[in-house]
């Protein structure tokens, strides 16, 4: 398979907010925002461990939205600011559907769709 009808997505992820940037057709077309997803956070919670638990929770369920955006990842490219890249790596590793797939990672501050789609493509092609 070329790198050309790959499955590629690109997705730029902080603790709260996601872009997802894919191929219009899926395997073909132009680089498109597919989705936002957002993550609210845990609630004020008194409990320390209630608050842990709840947020692990709350993260798990962000990174399958984020996922749920994306069928059938061959590649994927991910990036922003802090360590939600490498906690969504090691989700997409753990998930059977996209234990194959290859991801990369870079770090960037936030940048605007159109910025995302420019950045995504020019690292695709």
């Amino acid at each position: 398979m070329s790198d050309i009808n790959k499955k590629s997505f690109g997705v730029w992820i902080d603790t709260h907010n996601a872009t997802i940037v894919g191929k219009e057709n899926v395997d073909s077309g132009e680089f498109v925002v597919l989705g936002h997803v957002k993550n609210a956070g845990p609630d004020n919670n008194s409990n320390e461990k209630n608050a842990n638990n709840q947020e692990i929770s709350l993260t798990h369920k962000f990174f399958k939205e984020i996922a749920g955006n994306m069928p059938n990842i061959d590649h994927i490219h991910i990036t922003g600011t802090g360590q939600s890249q490498e906690q969504f790596i090691k989700f997409l590793a753990e998930t059977p559907q996209y234990k194959n797939a290859i991801a990369t990672e870079s770090t960037s501050n936030k940048m605007s769709d159109e910025n995302l789609i420019t950045y995504i493509s020019e690292y695709f092609n």
